[in-house]
């Protein structure tokens, strides 16, 4: 729903082919909470671990920490990585300390970002992830891995943004991967399931507050502006919610 078929922000949703795409709730885990996970958390959840492939004691970048940075700083840290924070704004990078990345770098006054990671990762990021999707967190997410590390484009590369340029000479001279990554297959989340449930992750600590579907008619025209930390969830619909 939202991409492909009608349904996103509705009270009532149509699934298709509901007996394999609906994934069974644990009792432990209330309902706003679920709702977070889908796409931001489960988006971070496959980029992590599937397509990054992320190892306990390596070293791990995520350029961009809103709603899928953050949900992939805390997952890449609760598999035994070591993770550095980057972004434009301190406040988020204070939360994705809180949420377990070892060194945070912000990108507004940090003159060659992936120089500082290189610096920080004493030699590159085993694994990058682009959580923003620009051009220019593409390419420094390239640009500050190690030989043979592997970057993971997480964020949406549209408009002017979607032909970037990548540092190929680095791709080829350091073997370095690239790879996609976009959302996450039904049969994927009781994985994702179980760490929330065994307390491994705790996806309520990047909920920021709730709103009525009518509050959310003034709030998503300003999503682009960024203001605040944690994801924003509708739960109430009737009329006058």
């Amino acid at each position: 729903p939202g991409f492909t078929h009608w349904g996103s922000y509705a009270e009532y949703v149509r699934i298709e082919r509901a007996d394999l795409n609906l994934v069974a709730l644990p009792e432990s885990i209330d309902f706003v909470t679920a709702a977070s996970l889908g796409c931001r958390y489960a988006t971070a959840f496959r980029a992590v671990v599937d397509q990054g492939k992320v190892m306990p004691g390596t070293w791990v970048a995520v350029h961009g920490c809103g709603g899928v940075g953050l949900a992939a700083i805390q997952i890449a840290s609760a598999m035994g990585a070591q993770v550095v924070a980057v972004d434009i704004r301190d406040e988020a990078l204070e939360l994705a300390s809180a949420l377990g990345a070892t060194a945070t770098v912000n990108s507004a006054t940090t003159p060659t970002v992936a120089s500082a990671i290189r610096d920080l990762t004493h030699g590159g990021a085993h694994v990058s992830l682009d959580a923003f999707g620009s051009a220019t967190t593409a390419f420094n997410s390239v640009a500050c891995l190690r030989k043979r590390g592997r970057h993971v484009q997480v964020g949406l590369m549209v408009e002017n943004d979607a032909h970037a340029p990548v540092p190929m000479d680095r791709v080829v001279a350091d073997e370095l991967v690239i790879a996609g990554s976009h959302g996450l297959q039904a049969h994927r989340y009781p994985e994702m399931l179980a760490m929330i449930e065994h307390g491994a992750v705790s996806p309520a600590q990047l909920l920021g507050h709730t709103v009525s579907l009518d509050e959310a008619v003034d709030l998503l025209p300003r999503m682009d502006q960024f203001t605040g930390t944690g994801v924003t969830v509708i739960d109430r619909f009737g009329a006058g919610a």
